[in-house]
């Protein structure tokens, strides 16, 4: 398969504009949603583990690992530390919450 020079432009093209429109949502998101918005992005991330386990079973299992089977398993190492990553800071953000709702109720 080869990589035309108009489709990497595309490609290039598309990936910026996602950049650019994941910047701009995330910094119109008010502090009250990150909660939820955290819990979207772990779901995500969970959705990634299980492609990237399912793409490195089969490429792994054929004998000759290729680029494929090497970057499953880089992805599958940064969506797992994505959504640990996201648990723990979902997790600290409602124990703080807690933590107002109980000194403020006594």
């Amino acid at each position: 398969m080869s990589l035309t020079v108009a489709a990497l432009v595309g490609s290039i093209t598309v990936f910026v504009l996602a950049i650019f429109l994941g910047f701009e949502l995330i910094s119109k998101v008010p502090p009250t949603l990150h909660t939820p918005l955290m819990s979207g992005a772990n779901a995500i991330s969970g959705i990634t583990i299980v492609g990237a386990l399912i793409l490195s079973n089969t490429a792994f299992n054929d004998g000759d690992p290729g680029t494929a089977a090497w970057l499953a398993s880089a992805a599958l190492i940064m969506a797992t530390i994505n959504v640990v990553g996201g648990f723990m800071v979902t997790n600290k953000m409602l124990e703080m919450i807690a933590g107002k709702r109980r000194k403020g109720g006594e």
